[in-house]
């Protein structure tokens, strides 16, 4: 097989080859992984009977880690959706805050609302709400669609049992409950510094005739679950983690209690339990059959699955090959750390075309086999990968669209808020990952 320089010109070639595959093709992703990754092995000279193999141990290796928790965190979602606990959450966030920090209110309840459901669901839910906000306080819609869309795409982007961030803590063989814990501390500065603090450059801004915006609060008839039930349900399954997690620092290995909480804090159990807890104790809110729930977040799981299978096969080449090996050592020989790398090939990745989940994927697919001789926390590297899929959405980008139709924005506005709000997040939680990575170095952090 090529070795030397050489890989590097095959890594670029394979990477061109899954962009023109995706943007000029139009080929769906997991298609274009796989056949990448079959060109990538015949490049490099693999030998012909180990590709199939290789491409087979990679798609199922990645699920068997993170297959349960996904379908898992489709139904969860999908509960909260149906029984209006994430609406109780937008609700309830809003009331707290009032008019004045209203956009506070919207960029943190985006943040939660995006990580049990799609972005897209979550743009359905908020801006009927993001839109009376904005006419009856008189301000610029921008405001509150900037809120609203670096909210989601940072809980998406960051936060576990969100897919993606799910697949990068399982390729970086990361601690779950300090990928959470983590995730939190950054995603908590990104949406406070792009969704909040950025949107005010908006507020000077003449309001728009927002014709389609209700007359009254869409939530003041609203007879959901309380806004503590649905936070509760909604945080059960990460408190759960994060709790087990701590306490087993301080116990014994071998002891009763050591086990019972390793049980519990699984990241499959955690999040079954969640889907328990939530499914019961918002049952009577809840109108279709849980058997249909289920049915309904299997059919919004398929494709996930297969992307993130394909993903895991394409990084199974790429390292099967020697490739992340000698991407990782060329990297430290121009003394880049490989934090900065995984934030920078991930945003390569989104900017060209357009997906989060697939940015976040390949890279942690490419990077985390080589992660353990450099020293580095996989935690910190994994959730660098993360934000660098965070910004820098542009046209390319199905979410672009989503939001800039829902809101009624131009491309230009869209542009001003989704795009430069999403990237400048983005960079202040790398930032805060980077003074995370320079205290780990230097005394240790708590679960790393």
């Amino acid at each position: 097989m090529l070795t030397g320089p050489m890989l590097l010109v095959v890594f670029l070639i394979a990477i061109l080859i899954l962009l023109v595959s995706i943007i000029r093709y139009h080929l769906n992703p997991f298609l274009a992984l796989l056949i990448t990754s079959i060109v990538t092995a015949f490049l490099v000279g693999m030998p012909i009977g180990k590709i199939s193999s290789t491409l087979s141990s990679g798609f199922g290796g990645t699920l068997a880690g993170i297959g349960i928790v996904i379908g898992l965190g489709i139904i969860f979602g999908q509960i909260l959706s149906e029984a209006g606990a994430t609406t109780a959450i937008a609700d309830g966030l809003l009331k707290r805050t009032g008019v004045k920090h209203a956009a506070l209110a919207v960029t943190a309840a985006g943040f939660l609302i995006s990580i049990p459901v799609y972005m897209d669901a979550a743009f359905v839910i908020m801006m009927p709400i993001v839109k009376y906000v904005a006419d009856v306080t008189n301000r610029s819609l921008k405001i509150f669609v900037c809120a609203l869309g670096v909210g989601t795409i940072v809980g998406h982007a960051l936060v576990i049992p969100t897919p993606g961030p799910l697949v990068v803590a399982n390729n970086m063989s990361a601690n779950v409950a300090a990928f959470i814990l983590y995730s939190l501390i950054a995603g908590a500065a990104a949406i406070v510094v792009g969704g909040w603090l950025y949107g005010k450059v908006f507020e000077g801004d003449k309001p728009e005739d927002i014709a389609d915006a209700p007359n009254d609060n869409p939530i003041d008839d609203f007879k959901g679950p309380s806004f503590g039930l649905s936070l509760f349900c909604l945080t059960f399954p990460i408190l759960l983690i994060l709790i087990a997690n701590i306490l087993l620092v301080s116990l014994e290995k071998d002891s009763l209690a050591h086990g019972i909480f390793t049980f519990v804090g699984d990241k499959n159990l955690a999040l079954l339990f969640g889907v328990i807890a939530a499914y019961y104790l918002l049952r009577k809110h809840v109108s279709k059959p849980f058997t249909q729930i289920i049915i309904e977040a299997a059919d919004s799981s398929g494709l996930i699955l297969l992307i993130t299978g394909a993903g895991g096969a394409f990084g199974s080449i790429i390292n099967a090959s020697g490739i992340g090996q000698y991407l990782v050592d060329s990297m430290s020989d121009l003394n880049i750390p490989i934090v900065v790398l995984g934030f920078v090939l991930s945003a390569v990745l989104r900017l060209s075309q357009g997906s989060t989940t697939v940015a976040l994927v390949t890279t942690s697919s490419i990077l985390g086999p080589s992660i353990a001789g450099t020293g580095a926390s996989p935690v910190l590297v994994g959730l660098a990968i993360c934000a660098g899929g965070i910004g820098l959405s542009m046209p390319n980008d199905s979410g672009f669209w989503v939001l800039s139709r829902f809101s009624g924005l131009s491309v230009q506005d869209t542009l001003k808020t989704w795009t430069a709000g999403g990237t400048i997040a983005g960079f202040t939680a790398f930032i805060i990952i980077l003074l995370l990575h320079a205290l780990y170095s230097s005394i240790g952090l708590p679960l790393l």
